[in-house]
């Protein structure tokens, strides 16, 4: 059986959700066309659906560890980040990637702690090892605010990594594709949104929904 909660949760969505919003799930039923990938992490209080407020069938989101984006390379097996990406560029021909990182990552920290493997395979360890690169950009680590620059600076490093696929670069080149980084305030609810010419981030809107930086997730890259 599955847990209460999901049992409870599934039966309100027939019951609410999902007859306004029957129409749309029956044009979902045999494709999907997201214009925007959103590259988040697998944390459970950071669900972009829940964050943007978007329906069904609006992100193609893929989520892992520290929203890490890891350099293109063909060796070994299992690629999901790169396969979801492949599959959102080639396929869906997306004109945005969003990399939402956000505060308190457990992932992060993790690598800033150099923490103890939670196993024998140390699949933690090896994954956020990618973080290193990002490192040189997060300052001094004794700083206070350490561990929220290094957040934001594996943003960027996930937006580098981006590039080093060579269907994005393509896109990214020609005008297909826009490329975003963004970092959300788990317990204060704010957005903040990186500026790609300078990689700083900023609040996007103030408490009460006035836009400070309306303009930060369109056609930049």
């Amino acid at each position: 059986m599955l847990p209460k909660r999901l049992t409870d949760g599934y039966q309100s969505f027939l019951a609410g959700r999902f007859p306004g919003e029957r129409r749309r799930y029956a044009e979902l039923g045999s494709s999907q066309e997201p214009d925007i990938l959103v590259i988040g992490c697998c944390d459970s209080r950071v669900s972009p659906e829940v964050i943007f407020d978007v329906g069904p069938g609006e992100l193609f989101v893929v989520r892992n560890v520290a929203n890490i984006v890891p350099p293109c390379e063909t060796g070994g097996e299992y690629h999901g980040t790169s396969a979801a990406i492949e599959f959102a560029v080639q396929g869906l021909n997306v004109g945005h990637i969003v990399v939402l990182g956000h505060a308190s990552c457990g992932g992060i920290k993790a690598y800033a702690d150099k923490a103890k493997p939670l196993s024998g395979g140390n699949f933690i360890g090896k994954w956020v090892s990618l973080v290193e690169p990002a490192v040189a950009r997060a300052g001094d680590s004794s700083a206070p605010d350490y561990i929220t620059r290094l957040e934001h600076a594996m943003v960027s490093q996930s937006i580098e990594n981006l590039l080093t696929f060579p269907f994005v670069a393509e896109r990214v080149a020609d005008g297909r594709l826009a490329l975003h980084g963004a970092h959300f305030g788990v317990a204060t609810g704010d957005l903040w949104v990186r500026d790609p010419a300078t990689g700083d981030f900023a609040r996007l809107m103030t408490e009460d929904g006035k836009g400070l930086n309306p303009a930060a997730l369109i056609n930049c890259s």
